[in-house]
């Protein structure tokens, strides 16, 4: 991500940034040095380049002096968007988009809708362009703040979206009635179609109506971001800007309440209704069960090898009050049961081998 607005607005959101490549004009603007300082506070990388590097970071983009190495744009279920605008307290207005692949032409769309009281956006994940670096510098900010929700299956959405009682309105050359003339009261879906083929003959079926934008000139269309900002005008016009005149400001715009917050107190929630701990089993705890279940396995073998236990228990009790004993003083010792051999004189005690003295076998 690069561009003054859109690194201003990811700052600002709190967004995830891993690291910083700016430009020693960067700070000395009043607006990003104190940014800047939090950012680096909070243990991001802030890295001091030169203009030509940062255009080698951004692959000669227009970058302005700063970008950001962030995390991907959070984007949203259909359902979760759909759940969140049905308490927004006015008809919510949602952009689906069909086949954009410029990223320029996304970026402009989110500008233009978040600036005018869209409440969210309806994005493939195929055949459209992503939340890229392109599309956040072109956006200038807006993509921090417009609900992104991406879906498999565009037509399906626009399915779905029908059944929560929104209306469906294609944008179409060849469409039967005009944007002066279309009802746009009510919940409503407005789809844009690619820069090349418009609408895809699929995409049109799901539609309630397509609308036109008449045109005077020679060119015969206008670009996709265009035609949706003029769109996107039309529905404020006839709703929130109805009674604003001269000097007077603009309403506050009302967000959808996502429910990100529940998903994120679901943690705390756990720890405020424990689960019942499972015992922690120490290492004297292991320690005793070990040896308690070495006693009851030595106990029921010592009806067969009862010497030879015997001898082992002789021998290790003997460590605890004796230094290890020599190769010569065990094999002076009397063997055990012909069934049973220990061939000790091949083995050597090692210089840093030790005994855990604490270790007691049972009898």
């Amino acid at each position: 991500m690069w561009g003054r607005h859109a690194s201003q607005a990811a700052l600002e959101s709190g967004r995830p940034i891993h690291r910083i490549w700016c430009t020693p004009e960067m700070r000395s603007a009043s607006k990003f040095l104190q940014l800047l300082r939090e950012a680096k506070a909070s243990g991001v990388l802030v890295e001091e380049v030169t203009w030509a590097r940062l255009a080698q970071v951004t692959s000669g983009s227009v970058h302005q002096g700063i970008a950001l190495q962030t995390a991907a744009a959070d984007t949203l279920d259909l359902s979760a968007l759909i759940d969140g605008c049905s308490e927004l307290g006015e008809p919510p207005l949602l952009l689906a988009l069909d086949g954009i692949t410029d990223p320029h032409n996304l970026g402009a769309v989110v500008r233009s809708a978040e600036a005018m009281g869209a409440h969210g956006l309806v994005l493939p994940q195929r055949r459209s362009a992503g939340l890229t670096g392109s599309a956040a510098k072109v956006a200038a900010g807006a993509m921090e703040h417009l609900p992104v929700a991406r879906v498999v299956n565009l037509n399906r959405s626009l399915e779905k979206l029908k059944d929560a009682g929104y209306r469906v309105i294609g944008l179409a050359a060849e469409g039967d009635v005009t944007l002066m003339d279309v009802d746009l009261e009510g919940p409503l879906v407005l789809v844009t179609g690619s820069e090349d083929q418009g609408l895809s003959v699929l995409t049109r079926r799901h539609c309630d109506q397509l609308v036109r934008i008449p045109l005077r000139g020679i060119t015969p269309s206008l670009n996709a971001s265009v035609a949706t900002a003029l769109c996107v005008y039309e529905v404020a016009r006839r709703n929130w800007m109805k009674d604003i005149h001269g000097q007077a400001p603009s309403p506050p715009i009302v967000r959808p309440q996502m429910k990100t917050q529940e998903v994120s107190s679901l943690p705390s929630a756990a720890s405020e209704n424990p689960q019942p701990e499972q015992p922690v089993v120490g290492q004297s705890d292991i320690d005793s069960n070990s040896l308690e279940s070495d006693s009851s396995a030595s106990d029921h073998a010592s009806g067969d090898n009862a010497p030879f236990n015997q001898q082992v228990s002789d021998a290790f009790g003997s460590e605890q009050s004796e230094p290890l004993k020599t190769e010569s003083s065990q094999t002076d010792s009397t063997p055990p049961k012909p069934t049973i051999e220990l061939d000790l004189s091949g083995a050597k005690p090692e210089p840093d081998l030790q005994f855990d003295q604490s270790i007691k076998l049972s009898p």
